[in-house]
C-alpha cells in the first residue's frame, strides 16, 4: 500500500516513508493550513502542488470535514485496487 494514516499514533506513511504530526492540535491545524496555501502557489520555486493533499492529510486528523473526504477517497481507491486485482486474476 502507497499510504497509511494510523491517528492513534499521529503518523503517516506515504510510499514507505513515516512521517509524525505535531502532537498538539493548534500546531497540526497551523501546518496543514500552511502547506495547503503553500501548495496552492506551487508553480512556485521549492514548494509544489504535491503540499495540497500532504496538507488536506494532516489536517484530517483534527477536522472531520476533512477527515470524511479522506476516508471516502480511502475507500473508493481500496476498492478500485480490489476490482483490479479481481480482473487481473480473472484474465489470467
Amino acid at each position: 500500500m502507497a499510504f497509511d494514516f494510523d491517528a492513534g499514533k499521529k503518523k503517516f506513511v506515504v510510499f514507505g516513508r513515516t512521517f509524525k504530526l505535531p502532537e498538539g492540535r493548534r500546531s497540526r491545524i497551523a501546518l496543514g493550513g500552511a502547506l495547503v496555501l503553500a501548495g496552492s502557489v506551487g508553480f512556485l520555486p521549492v514548494v509544489g502542488f504535491w503540499m495540497i493533499p500532504v496538507g488536506l492529510l494532516v489536517l484530517s486528523q483534527d477536522l472531520p470535514m476533512v477527515r470524511r473526504w479522506r476516508r471516502s477517497v480511502e475507500v473508493k481507491w481500496g476498492r478500485r485496487q480490489e476490482a483490479k486485482r479481481k480482473a487481473k486474476a480473472k484474465s489470467e
